[in-house]
C-alpha cells in the first residue's frame, strides 16, 4: 500500500469534501460555457489552464470537465437516427459508471498529478517533483493502447518543481492523441511562459455572497447568519471561508477589530492575549490565520479611505473603526504602505522562525504608531 495514503491529500481543503465529490459548481457559468462552446464547435484545445483566486472552484470545475469528457460518446455521428443534440451543460449523470469510478478515485482514463512524498518519504513534498510527472508519462503510454479520451488534472500547476515543469512542457508540446490537460493555477505568473502559451485560459471569478452560501452548504458547512461576514472576509473564496470556519476565524477577526477600534491607545493586555493565543506548534494554522487577518484589516482600512468602509462588515463595529482610522485618501495611502511593509516583515519573520507572539506584537505596535 502506498505511503501517500498516510498523509492528507494536498488538493483537498481540510474539513471539506474532495473537489471530485462536488455535484455542482456555483458562480462559474462563464467559464463553463466557454469550455462547452469549444467542445461543441469541434475546436477543443488539448491544454486548458484554470485560473483565479484560491477556493473559487477551479478544482471543482476541473473534475466536472473530466467527468463530462469521459462520459461523452466518442463518435458524434448519429447512425440511424441522426446526430444527437450537442450537450447544453457540463453536468454528468452521477450514476454513470465513469462518474462512480471518478468518485471512487479508480477511473483508469484519468490521471491526477499532484504533490507526492518527498525524497525520504517522510512527508509530502513542497512541490510536484519530476518523479510524479514520470508517473504521468507512464500512464499516457500505457493508456494509449486502449484509445479513447483521457484526462489529466494538474493540481496545482504552479507547484511544479523546475524539472517537473520542464517534463510536463514536453508532453504539452507533443500532446498524445485524445488527451486533455486541465492545469489548475492559483498564480499562473509562476509558470513557465511556454507552458502558459500552450494552454487556453479559463478564468474563474470570485463568488457573490449568495453563491458562496450555496457552495458552503454543498460542502457541508453550517453558516447561517455568519454568511455575510464570511463572504466579506473570504473575498468570494469558498476554500478560504472553510478555513475561517475550521479555525474560528470570525471570532479572531472580531477580537482583532475590537482591538483596532481602541486605537490610537492600544489595549496592550488584549493585544498580548491575542498574540500569545497563536504560539506553539499546534497553533501554526492559527498563527498563519491571524497574520492574514491583520493584513486583511489593513487592506480594508486602505479601501475605506478611498471609498468608505467596505460592506458587508467582517465583524461588529468594523465599519465605525475603519471610518475613524481612514477618513480620507491620505490615510488610505498611509495604510496601503503599511499593509505592504508589514506583509513583507511578517513573511521574513516567519522565514527566520521569529517568535510568533513577538512578531504579532511588533505588527500591533507599528499599526498603533501609524494610528
Amino acid at each position: 500500500m502506498s505511503k501517500e495514503l498516510d498523509f492528507p491529500d494536498p488538493t483537498q481543503v481540510e474539513g471539506a469534501p474532495h473537489p471530485r465529490e462536488a455535484a455542482e459548481i456555483f458562480g462559474q457559468e462563464r467559464a463553463e460555457h466557454a469550455f462547452l462552446d469549444a467542445f461543441n464547435s469541434g475546436r477543443m484545445h488539448h491544454g486548458w489552464m484554470l485560473t483565479g483566486p484560491r477556493g473559487v472552484g477551479k478544482a471543482t470545475l476541473a473534475w466536472r470537465i473530466a467527468r463530462f469528457l469521459l462520459t461523452q460518446p466518442e463518435d458524434g455521428g448519429g447512425g440511424l437516427f441522426g446526430a444527437p443534440e450537442p450537450p447544453a451543460s457540463l453536468a454528468s449523470d452521477p450514476e454513470h459508471p465513469v462518474s462512480r469510478r471518478i468518485h471512487a478515485g479508480s477511473e483508469p482514463r484519468l490521471f491526477h498529478l499532484k504533490r507526492g512524498l518527498n525524497a525520504t518519504e517522510s512527508a509530502l513534498s513542497q512541490d510536484i517533483r519530476v518523479d510524479e510527472v514520470r508517473k504521468l508519462k507512464n500512464f499516457l503510454q500505457l493508456s494509449a493502447a486502449e484509445g479513447g479520451r483521457r484526462v489529466v488534472i494538474v493540481d496545482a500547476a504552479d507547484e511544479l518543481a523546475t524539472a517537473g515543469a520542464n517534463a510536463l512542457l514536453k508532453l504539452l508540446e507533443e500532446p498524445p492523441a485524445g488527451v486533455t490537460f486541465l492545469l489548475i493555477a492559483h498564480q499562473p505568473a509562476r509558470l513557465l511562459p511556454t507552458i502558459r502559451s500552450r494552454c487556453r485560459e479559463l478564468r474563474l471569478a470570485t463568488l457573490a455572497p449568495e453563491e458562496m452560501a450555496r457552495a458552503l452548504i454543498q460542502a457541508g458547512a453550517e453558516v447561517g447568519e455568519e454568511a455575510l461576514a464570511l463572504s466579506a472576509l473570504a473575498a468570494g473564496s469558498v476554500g478560504e471561508a472553510i478555513r475561517l470556519i475550521n479555525l474560528d476565524g470570525l471570532a479572531s477577526y472580531e477580537k482583532l477589530t475590537a482591538l483596532m477600534g481602541s486605537l490610537p491607545r492600544l489595549d496592550r493586555v488584549r493585544a498580548l492575549a491575542l498574540a500569545e493565543s497563536i504560539t506553539g506548534k499546534a497553533n501554526e494554522p492559527r498563527y498563519d490565520l491571524l497574520i492574514g487577518l491583520i493584513e486583511l484589516f489593513l487592506a480594508r482600512l486602505a479601501r475605506a479611505g478611498l471609498s468608505g468602509p467596505p460592506q458587508p462588515e467582517g465583524a461588529p463595529g468594523e465599519a465605525e473603526a475603519l471610518a475613524r482610522l481612514a477618513p480620507d485618501g491620505a490615510a488610505a495611502l498611509k495604510w496601503a504602505a503599511l499593509h505592504q511593509e508589514l506583509g513583507a516583515r511578517a513573511r521574513h519573520g516567519k522565514a527566520v522562525n521569529l517568535d510568533p507572539a513577538a512578531l504579532v506584537m511588533d505588527m500591533f505596535l507599528a499599526i498603533t504608531a501609524a494610528a
